[in-house]
Parts: structure tokens; C-alpha cells; sequence
């Protein structure tokens, strides 16, 4: 007899979950292949409840269909795999320090965990939302049921078809199974395209979109959304209107929503772009955002953008920063860069993805992020954040650090055992500190 909610826990998946209960004064578990919760709640407080997990709640008609389903699930299972993961550009962590989260955050079946300096996605779990796709900044990880370059060019292919049989002012209708009929009985020119989930399609595949002949973007959504995944397509939908208003494109081009009440219509740029969605998210971004500047009616410079956004600067505090380059080392996409023959720290902003990393990383505090979209040739040019003559060793001259660095490692460590009777070791290369040290301890 379980007493209350606190008595039971339970993990794991289809043919793999862990139950342990309470039972008067003794702590019982056992592994169970699948689980029959009759709770109201469910006893798992997720939206997107694990495989073999049925929660049908009070409802006779629905208890009775779910033990029917129950009897039927015998014998070998297979589940895709609906992402795939590219650690090297990852944002989350470095050198212990925690950046990006936006994937762990969004996740409704907590199918996502931190891993230290990398993050770890339980394949069991994952339900193929494709919502932590959709949120990271640098594509580290991506939607692969199927790749968002099929999708791409699924949606490239639907508007060049209607356009060649006469069709004008296309809108494109991002739905999943459960909106079909929603879908079907929209207006001719409205264009439905089914995807297993609709935030498996973000920003990059929107934009793309506008690129190649849509006027607006219309994006299905239900009681079945969850709200963290309701919230991140609200906010990618601002932000994409933020830039398209930006340059001057008027009108409402992204709508998301639970019918079709309010279908989308914006300006979009007279010439249609040649490019495909690629694999590669930023690559795809970059020639979006390239081909509606250039077309743009107001085409400014630099556009500041809302804060989260994964396009910016980072601005440094010269009066602070010693140039250790520990943000150098913390920076998953090469955006900071430093120079092995002098302390120079330069930024290449078309790879920063404003991951944050670089902020957690630096011992001064004198990093802060500058969210904004540099459409000038300087973006993808590496420019000069900070430089300082290299301060040389006492003894041999060889140069080892910057002055400031040297007056930061007085300040806080001519205290320190080591160098309290010999404060000038401080002032020494590496190499010459252990040779004065072999002579004089």
C-alpha cells in the first residue's frame, strides 16, 4: 500500500524501469517492463512521459483503450534515434565552468543531462521534439528524423512547385500528426507541411523559408505542445520578427498558434534566393540573414538583438582583463583567438554564438555579452579586442606574460609562501623562477 507520492519512485524507459516504493516500515523495488500509472496526476510530473509509461488518468473509456494497448505490447521495440551530436562545438561547459543550458532547459521528457563539459541525451527518453535542435545556438546538436536539410528543401520544393503552377502569396504551414485536419482545411495558398514535431523546424528553416518565395510562416501548435516548447517557439518567432522588422520588411511573417485564425503575411524580398538549408545550422543562418540584408528596404549595419539571441559581440573591460586567454581556452566555436608571439585577444564575431562561456570563464570579470548582428564585412573578419607589450623576464628577458598579469600575480600571491621572501620569482619566466629557486632554497 503505497501512502503517498513521496513513497514512490520510479525511472527508466520501455522494457527498462525501476520502481521503488514504501510499504508500511520496508523499502521495497523492482524492474518492470512497462507501467500502468492510474494516478491523477501522474506520478512522473513530466509533459512527455517515458515508452511504455501510460498515465490515462480517471476516465474509464481511456483506462480500458490503455489496458487493451498494454496487452498487446509483446516482443522487440525499435526507436529511432532522433538527433545527432557534435561535442567539439558544444557550448555547455568548460574548464568547469558552465555556459549553455538551453537544451537541458527546454527538454520535456528530461531526456537531456548535464555531462561536466558536455551534455548527455538518454536515446531511451528522447521523444524526437527536436526542441533542443531548434534552441542551440552553434548546431552542435541537430534533428536527424528526418535532417533539417530535408525538410529544407521539402519546404523549397513545395513553394517552387506552387509558384511554377501560378500560386502567389505562399504561406508555409509547419504541422504535426495531431493538426492534420487542422491543416487540410486551410486556404489554398496556404502550404501544409507535416513534420514529426513542429519544433524540429526553428529560425534557420523559417527564415530559409522567406528566402525562397513564403510569405509568412505559420507555425500549428495544441493542448499537445508542451509549454517549455510553446515558449521557445514564441521566443524564436520574436526574435525572427525582431530582424525582419529590423530591415525594414513589414508585415507579420512568423505566427505560432493553435489554429488558423491569424494566418501570417509580411514583405518578403523581391528575388528569391538559390542557397539550400544545409546541415549545418549556421551556415544556413548566415545565408539567410545575407540574402534578406541584401534585399532588405532599410538595410542597416548592425542591428541590436533581444537578449539570448545566438548572434553578437563580447565586449571587454581593457581596464580589467589581463589577457590570461582563459577565454580563449573556454570557447567552443574559435570566436576568441589569441596570438602565440604576442598578448594580443582578437574576435571573430560571425562564430560567436553567445554561449556565455567566455563571461563564466574570466577570472576579472571584464567580459560581458553584446547580443546585436553585424551585417558588415568586419564580421567575419578577425579584429583586435585587446594587446599589451609583452612584460620580459627579469632574468633572461624573455617576454612571458603582460605587465598587468604580473602586477595581478603581485597582488595576490607576494603573500603566498613561495614567493613571500622572494616576491621578484614573480617577475620571472617560468623556467628562471626554478633555477633562482635550486639556488637560494
Amino acid at each position: 500500500c503505497v501512502r503517498s507520492r513521496a513513497d514512490i519512485e520510479i525511472a527508466g524507459y520501455l522494457g527498462a524501469f525501476a520502481v521503488r516504493w514504501r510499504s508500511g516500515n520496508a523499502l521495497l523495488e523492482g524492474q518492470f517492463d512497462l507501467i500502468l500509472d492510474l494516478c491523477d496526476p501522474p506520478l512522473l510530473a513530466r509533459h512527455t512521459l517515458p515508452h511504455g509509461y501510460f498515465a490515462p488518468g480517471l476516465d474509464d473509456e481511456a483506462r480500458a483503450a490503455v489496458i487493451g494497448e498494454l496487452a498487446g505490447m509483446t516482443g522487440v521495440f525499435e526507436k529511432p534515434k532522433y538527433f545527432v551530436y557534435r561535442a567539439a562545438r558544444c557550448g555547455h561547459g568548460r574548464n568547469g565552468k558552465t555556459g549553455c543550458s538551453a537544451c537541458i532547459d527546454v527538454c520535456s521528457a528530461e531526456a537531456i543531462t548535464s555531462a561536466g563539459e558536455r551534455i548527455d541525451v538518454d536515446t531511451h527518453l528522447c521523444a524526437g521534439c527536436g526542441a533542443c535542435a531548434s534552441t542551440c545556438p552553434s548546431g552542435a546538436i541537430s534533428y536527424a528524423y528526418p535532417g533539417v536539410a530535408y525538410t529544407g528543401e521539402r519546404a523549397r520544393a513545395m513553394l517552387a512547385a506552387y509558384a511554377a503552377a501560378g500560386g502567389a502569396e505562399p504561406i508555409l504551414v509547419l504541422h504535426d500528426a495531431a493538426n492534420r485536419a487542422v491543416a487540410e482545411e486551410l486556404p489554398d495558398h496556404a502550404l501544409p507541411l507535416e513534420l514529426h514535431h513542429v519544433t524540429a523546424a526553428g529560425l534557420d528553416v523559417w527564415l530559409a523559408a522567406l528566402c525562397h518565395g513564403a510569405r509568412g510562416v505559420l507555425v500549428l501548435t495544441g493542448a499537445h505542445t508542451a509549454p517549455g516548447y510553446l515558449a521557445l517557439l514564441e521566443e524564436q518567432a520574436a526574435l525572427a520578427q525582431h530582424i525582419l522588422h529590423g530591415l525594414g520588411y513589414p508585415g507579420r511573417h512568423v505566427v505560432v498558434a493553435n489554429d488558423a485564425a491569424t494566418l501570417p503575411q509580411g514583405a518578403v524580398p523581391a528575388q528569391l534566393a538559390s542557397f539550400h538549408v544545409m546541415p549545418d545550422k549556421r551556415n544556413t543562418l548566415d545565408f539567410a540573414l545575407g540574402h534578406l540584408h541584401a534585399h532588405a528596404p532599410a538595410p542597416p549595419d548592425m542591428l541590436d538583438l533581444p537578449a539570448r539571441a545566438p548572434f553578437g559581440a563580447v565586449q571587454v573591460d581593457t581596464a580589467k582583463c589581463s589577457l590570461c586567454m582563459a577565454c580563449v581556452g573556454a570557447c567552443p566555436s574559435s570566436a576568441l583567438t589569441d596570438n602565440p608571439s604576442f598578448p594580443r585577444l582578437s574576435f571573430i564575431e560571425s562564430n560567436c554564438i553567445q554561449c556565455g562561456l567566455c563571461v563564466a570563464t574570466c577570472p576579472e570579470q571584464a567580459i560581458e555579452l553584446a547580443p546585436r548582428l553585424n551585417f558588415t564585412p568586419t564580421r567575419q573578419q578577425a579584429r583586435t579586442l585587446y594587446e599589451s607589450a609583452p612584460f620580459c623576464c627579469i632574468s633572461c628577458g624573455k617576454p612571458f606574460g603582460t605587465a598587468l598579469l604580473v602586477e595581478t600575480m603581485l597582488r595576490r600571491l607576494s603573500g603566498h609562501a613561495a614567493f613571500r621572501a622572494h616576491p621578484d620569482r614573480l617577475r620571472m619566466c617560468s623556467d628562471c623562477r626554478v633555477v633562482d629557486m635550486m639556488k637560494t632554497d
